[in-house]
């Protein structure tokens, strides 16, 4: 069974247009962001490693949902623990970026509200700083699909931006957008997961990083979660 898909929310084409006026130079912008910062490669990294320990049956795919231009979903793929990982996203521009920049990685556009795959079909799912341009009325939804698409055990890791307001951006990277950051609470994400049937594995709360080539304007926040297994 797959969700159906019908069409794009006023958010996800304001989120998609945007993102489209802005891709090669977000390319430009975050390359490199990983290699500076070493707690998120180590979220990554445990969660990668329970998508590889079998969690989500073996062998199954990883979906990266809300890619952008591939950069995370190839850091995944390049860990060594022979993730099959492909991603997903609105943006046509953004998907663009990352078949030239990854042209061994599979991308597709799709949407988080409804991906489009088989029930149970995945070992894990990333998102990535995605689902903070989802409505609050909207993360139910969201958290419900990722718990069909999710085989009994697998992972599912959110990194997103801690808060109570959202932030409004009308410019970036010098191109006029249309976007809104959703600022969440770790213990308000991790409630959310669990009403959709998941169970949470961890929550780490990062302090804001004001120095080096990435400062941020708020802290960060990761929760790993899982699908139960079946009994």
């Amino acid at each position: 069974m797959t969700a159906a898909s019908g069409p794009p929310a006023d958010f996800q084409r304001t989120t998609r247009d945007s993102y489209d006026a802005i891709a090669p130079a977000y390319a430009e912008f975050s390359r490199g962001e990983l290699a500076a910062k070493p707690l998120e490669r180590g979220v990554l990294a445990v969660f990668a490693e329970l998508a590889a320990a079998g969690g989500g049956g073996g062998g199954l795919p990883v979906a990266d949902v809300g890619c952008g231009t591939g950069r995370v979903t190839a850091h995944l793929s390049e860990l060594g623990l022979g993730l099959d990982v492909f991603g997903i996203d609105l943006s046509p521009q953004m998907l663009a970026v990352a078949r030239q920049e990854h042209p061994g990685l599979r991308f597709e556009e799709g949407s988080m509200l409804a991906l489009g795959l088989p029930d149970a079909s995945l070992g894990g799912l990333l998102a990535w700083y995605s689902t903070i341009h989802v409505p609050d009325e909207e993360l139910p939804r969201v958290f419900a699909e990722f718990h069909r698409v999710l085989a009994p055990g697998a992972p599912v890791q959110l990194g997103f931006q801690v808060g109570d307001e959202p932030l409004r951006m009308t410019e970036a990277l010098g191109r006029e957008v249309s976007l809104v950051f959703h600022r969440r609470q770790p213990d308000r994400v991790a409630g959310l997961l669990r009403e959709a049937g998941l169970e949470v594995v961890f929550r780490v709360w990062r302090e804001r990083e004001t120095e080096g080539p990435f400062p941020e304007r708020v802290p960060q926040g990761f929760v790993l979660a899982r699908r139960p297994r079946e009994v």
